[in-house]
């Protein structure tokens, strides 16, 4: 598999942990002390990094630090979204539209010399 769909197929996995890690205790630990909550984030943040970190090792083998920063953002917003809709049931609103075309325009300005340079 070339890198940079390994790099963001291991990324995804990895922001779906993350965004768990995150968010899932305002669901499903709600009613519990904070601690108990940063503990059960942390250990599925080990999940999390055990993606994350070989994903940007492949990656750095052809991207630059600020081409993975830009995709991890874009990844982020593309889990966040559906996750916050359908799991935690918040309204979907017009703002993530907008957030979405202010990535495309920094996917633009970040990777604009890759697709000049072939």
């Amino acid at each position: 598999m070339r890198p940079i769909l390994l790099c963001v197929l291991l990324l995804t996995i990895s922001n779906v942990f993350m965004t768990f890690a995150w968010y899932g205790h305002l669901k499903t630990l709600a009613n519990k002390p904070w601690i108990i909550a940063a503990l059960v984030s942390w250990g599925i943040a080990l999940f999390e990094y055990l993606f994350q970190v070989p994903a940007n090792r492949i990656g750095h083998q052809v991207l630059s630090v600020a081409h993975l920063k830009i995709i991890q953002e874009v990844i982020t917003l593309s889990v966040f979204v559906p996750f916050a809709v359908f799991y935690l049931r918040e309204p979907l609103k017009l703002d993530y539209l907008w957030a979405g075309l202010c990535l495309c325009g920094a996917v633009y300005f970040m990777f604009r010399d890759v697709a000049t340079a072939g």
